[in-house]
């Protein structure tokens, strides 16, 4: 090879490559992922090493929301305390940690429990950054600036109540309206224009639960699935009219786990009364219940469903894999999360049909999973841990504590 070209060869092949957005996998705009349904494109992940060095670390504030990256950047939310308290909104490269833009504004959490810092994730849709903050600050952001296109109080203005751990609703895009759960009077669950804000409709008189809102299509009507901390409520995703309402008795009404819609099977589960499943008609109307018990009891980590079965994590007996249409267990017992009082872990699907879990102690777990068996195929250590959700993204997985976020490079 001639010299020139050799040179060349080393110049191209020295450049370090940074996080491409041709890959398949290049935006976790928000909860979820890209399609809210905790599936993370990537193929053929190499095996985990004991330990991984992170691309990049930045110091961070409180906060239990999850993370989102679009565009190149990364989106997460936290608290400050000094010089006064506020909740931010923060924007970083996600090539370098670098901070692009902060957004913050003042809050009073007063005697919120767990007042760390904000529960929701931001959603970033068509150049704008939604966010809900703990006391019921929701922000439309520009996405390249940070600057606020509008914004509302919704304690203030549609009398809001806060549940004992503060809001944790993270705002849903549905066409040209964003839709979160306040608990606000006669307006638990409200859809706003997503461009002016302006109040689109309004529905439920019931309590807030901590859960996101889920879109369903079935049938002839498009559902908003609402469980609040009294109600698993199917809602019309035009104009937010109740069409069924099945009580769910919630202690200390902790309704945390996103609703799962699969098989004809909507389920919801909560951490002392168990697992209520419901099964709809062809339209998404008449809910029957098609089984319910304690079988499953589920607390913060929304479970994975395939092929007419669900990946969940048990407050006691690990991850469980239960059949949906009947509530059988298949099997259950592995352990992916090391606290027995709060058990936590973020599941999520790889283009593989492998799942990565990260769990509370900051350990990312990659297996197989099949209504025949749990399967661990590596282990590694990757940050302090958090309850917050990651974000999946252009070969990263991007985290966040209390007092940094972590960028690890898996691809």
């Amino acid at each position: 090879m001639p010299y020139s070209r050799f040179l060349a060869f080393l110049i191209l092949n020295a450049i370090v490559p940074t996080v491409s957005a041709a890959e398949p996998d290049a935006e976790w705009p928000q909860w979820h992922g890209p399609n809210r349904d905790q599936v993370w494109a990537v193929r053929n992940l190499p095996d985990l090493p004991k330990e991984l060095a992170p691309l990049w670390k930045k110091p961070i504030g409180g906060g239990f929301g999850g993370v989102s990256v679009a565009g190149g950047h990364v989106f997460v939310m936290d608290r400050q305390k000094d010089p006064k308290e506020t909740e931010r909104v923060v924007c970083l490269s996600l090539d370098n940690g670098d901070t692009k833009w902060v957004r913050e504004y003042p809050v009073k959490y007063g005697k919120l429990d767990y007042g760390t810092g904000p529960r929701a994730t931001p959603t970033i849709h068509d150049g704008r950054v939604y966010t809900l903050g703990a006391v019921g600050h929701l922000l439309c952001l520009d996405e390249k600036s940070g600057d606020v296109i509008w914004s509302h109080d919704c304690t203030a203005e549609f009398k809001a109540t806060l549940p004992t751990w503060g809001l944790a609703s993270s705002p849903l895009i549905d066409g040209e309206r964003v839709l979160v759960q306040v608990g606000g009077a006669d307006a638990c669950v409200m859809a706003f224009d997503r461009k002016s804000g302006k109040v689109a409709w309004k529905a439920l008189g019931d309590r807030s639960g901590y859960t996101s809102l889920v879109r369903i299509d079935v049938g002839k009507n498009k559902l908003v699935i609402a469980w609040t901390a009294e109600n698993i409520n199917a809602l019309d995703a035009e104009n937010g009219k109740v069409l069924w309402s099945i009580p769910f008795f919630i202690t200390y009404d902790v309704a945390i786990a996103d609703p799962v819609w699969h098989d004809g099977v909507l389920m919801c589960s909560q951490y002392w009364e168990g697992s209520k499943a419901l099964a709809l008609d062809a339209n998404g109307l008449h809910p029957k219940v098609a089984w319910e018990g304690k079988q499953l009891r589920m607390l913060m980590s929304t479970p994975l469903v395939r092929d007419g079965f669900a990946y969940a994590l048990d407050r006691q007996n690990g991850v469980v894999c239960i059949e949906l249409k009947t509530g059988k267990v298949k099997w259950d017992g592995f352990q992916v999360s090391l606290d027995r009082h709060n058990p936590h872990a973020a599941l999520t699907w790889t283009g593989d049909g492998e799942v990565l879990a990260l769990n509370d102690k900051g350990e990312l777990i990659r297996a197989k999973l099949s209504p025949e068996k749990f399967t661990e195929i590596g282990r590694t250590k990757l940050f302090g841990g958090s309850w917050a959700h990651p974000a999946f993204a252009r070969g990263c997985i991007v985290m966040r504590d209390d007092k940094e976020i972590v960028c690890v490079r898996l691809k």
